[in-house]
């Protein structure tokens, strides 16, 4: 399924990242997921996790999902944290900054692992994806 997604601050992403806990268990569980609508939710099968692509296929991450009202279909929300940030395009547009609001992504259910913030890091830039 094609949606846009949005990225941005949660008020526990920002009490567990400047607390300095981002190799939690709770951070985890707060920044590697994606808020999907009730529609969509079901549309895709009530799944606990999904794969969130790039427009381009180059990069992936997987995620929990959360059923929420506050999220309008045809949109996803994912905590600005490094699960959201390696799939969003860094190409600036000559804004000087990525496209955090409206990026088009692939959402699909998946039953693959989701990855700690030290693994998505060394899986993408030292592994390579």
């Amino acid at each position: 399924m094609e949606v846009l997604l949005i990225t941005g601050s949660t008020i526990d992403e920002g009490r567990l990242a400047k607390g300095g806990d981002k190799f939690t268990d709770d951070y985890t569980m707060e920044c590697a997921s994606c808020w999907l609508s009730p529609v969509d939710f079901v549309s895709l099968c009530s799944p606990e996790k999904v794969k969130v692509t790039s427009r381009n296929g180059k990069h992936s991450v997987v995620v929990y999902t959360k059923c929420t009202d506050s999220v309008c279909p045809g949109h996803v929300f994912m905590p600005r944290a490094i699960w959201s940030n390696v799939i969003i395009d860094p190409d600036t547009l000559s804004t000087g900054s990525p496209l955090y609001k409206g990026a088009p992504v692939q959402v699909e259910p998946t039953e693959e692992e989701v990855l700690s913030a030290e693994d998505v890091v060394l899986k993408v830039y030292v592994g390579g994806q």
